[in-house]
């Protein structure tokens, strides 16, 4: 009880965390946090009361309402001395935020932070016992998550369904059962993939057709990368921990989880593998248009030797004295961004990729450079490192408020800013060594040489213009037309 009777202003953060927990509902604390106000003479304005259900304390980032409340906390106008909370834990679950965020609030904002539940006593003493609340709170949550984790991991390697099972499947009596009409869209997808054709040109198709995913929308290339990759399809459960939760310790390798499912497969172990293997070795630069909105199978491909932009293919109207050619010509230079000329016919272009393609098989040492590519284990290791980074990057900034609140001293500053550059450096230096490619030279010539083997095959036949396309840009990235001296750059790679 205030003995003084002095009125104070106060806010009310209330908040309902997502896991199983014994707790009050956001209207029981409200109550009781409301009669603790009259009862000690705070006074509380409706839009300072502050609710949030069903989010973890974990992270403060991620509780608006919280941030909102720490926002107004630091405004000129000061609209509150005092902020009540059922329980600490209500406050945040993570005692490094704990520790930070009522420094800034006592600190910076005269505003303190006051549990009703866990009354805590004046001096030293208080101040220990309130840091012990927060370890028990964080330590709680981490268990928590820890059994959760393990709960779920131990059915995903059983082989258990934890989510909506993907096109093609519906749950009865716990397992996913086939739906005829669904499976034989997917079945479309992945022999159209295997024929040739790219994600892009099979969404349009499929929603030509009138045809829905599983949510009830129309398809896109990103919905048909997923289900080309989903080993769902061939009777097994993926179960991804980091996609789910977000990071976690990167010294765990159990993060994805592949077992067999419980479920009959809609496509074959040997379809779905060779569906991965063109996957793997397709290698697409950034804002590279598909084969299926071009023109011609070489558009994106081929470019001009004057400005590095796309030559874009053209195919005239027959005239009566006979016409032109179909040709390709650099667009900046037909609106006027350079005075070079880059026009070359079709048909030069298509004996010059040809001829380039025979002398790389014909080679003893051909040229190109290797695109890692790496496996599921090592891209989680660089995604766990790059988890690691981020994390460096929300520890620099603790340590920087801390410091400029008082809690630490420069020479204890500048000690764990010099530790966490250290230690960035070293997890960039991980991530480097894990983009290399393990592969030696003649073990890699030799797949080169196969795949340029089947795009020559596939150019010299009367396949489409997108199975063209795709097989071109499995083994060249770019080639550079020089116009002043009529000659082709080749630019061959091999992804891994």
């Amino acid at each position: 009880m205030d003995s003084n009777h002095t009125l104070r202003s106060g806010a009310l953060y209330i908040r309902v965390s997502t896991d199983k927990q014994e707790e009050l509902s956001p209207d029981a604390q409200k109550r009781l946090l409301i009669d603790y106000a009259k009862n000690n003479h705070i006074l509380i304005s409706e839009e300072h009361i502050y609710i949030e259900n069903g989010i973890s304390g974990r992270k403060a980032e991620k509780r608006p309402e919280f941030m909102k409340m720490i926002s107004a906390a630091k405004s000129k106008e000061h609209p509150f001395d005092v902020i009540l909370v059922w329980k600490y834990s209500r406050f945040a679950r993570n005692q490094e935020e704990s520790i930070v965020y009522k420094s800034l609030l006592r600190k910076q904002c005269n505003v303190d932070v006051i549990s009703i539940s866990e009354p805590l006593i004046d001096g030293p003493f208080g101040s220990l016992i309130e840091r012990i609340i927060e370890w028990m709170d964080e330590y709680y949550s981490i268990r928590l998550s820890g059994e959760v984790r393990r709960g779920m991991t131990e059915k995903a390697l059983r082989g258990g369904y934890q989510s909506k099972p993907p096109l093609g499947y519906k749950m009865e009596n716990k397992i996913p059962v086939i739906v005829e009409k669904q499976a034989d869209i997917v079945r479309k997808i992945f022999h159209d993939y295997l024929d040739g054709r790219d994600e892009t040109s099979i969404a349009r198709e499929l929603n030509d057709c009138g045809y829905k995913t599983s949510r009830g929308k129309a398809f896109d290339n990103r919905g048909i990368q997923y289900i080309l990759e989903n080993p769902f399809y061939i009777g097994k459960v993926r179960w991804n921990y980091i996609e789910k939760h977000g990071s976690r310790n990167s010294n765990d390798e159990n993060d994805v989880i592949i077992a067999d499912g419980k479920h009959e497969p809609i496509i074959s172990y040997e379809e779905f593998k060779k569906v991965q293997e063109r996957r793997q070795r397709e290698y697409k630069p950034p804002r590279r248009r598909s084969t299926s909105t071009t023109k011609h199978w070489v558009t994106g491909v081929l470019k001009c030797g004057y400005c590095g932009a796309s030559l874009v293919y053209a195919n005239p109207k027959p005239r009566k004295n006979g016409g032109s050619s179909p040709f390709f010509q650099c667009h900046a230079y037909s609106s006027g961004k350079h005075s070079g000329s880059c026009a070359i016919t079709e048909k030069k272009v298509v004996d010059a990729i040809l001829s380039s393609l025979q002398e790389f098989i014909e080679s003893a040492s051909p040229s190109f450079s290797i695109i890692g590519r790496n496996d599921d284990s090592t891209v989680l290791k660089q995604r766990n490192l790059e988890n690691e980074l981020k994390k460096l990057e929300t520890r620099s900034q603790r340590a920087k408020m801390a410091y400029l609140d008082g809690i630490d001293t420069k020479e204890e500053y500048l000690e764990n800013k010099t530790m966490i550059a250290r230690m960035k450096k070293e997890l960039e230096e991980k991530i480097k060594v894990l983009s290399i490619p393990q592969i030696n030279l003649e073990e890699a010539q030799q797949i080169m040489k196969k795949r340029v083997e089947e795009v020559h095959k596939i150019l010299r036949s009367d396949a489409d213009n997108a199975k063209k396309g795709n097989s071109l840009r499995n083994v060249v990235s770019t080639i550079v037309f020089h116009r002043d001296t009529g000659s082709f750059e080749f630019e061959y790679f091999l992804s891994l």
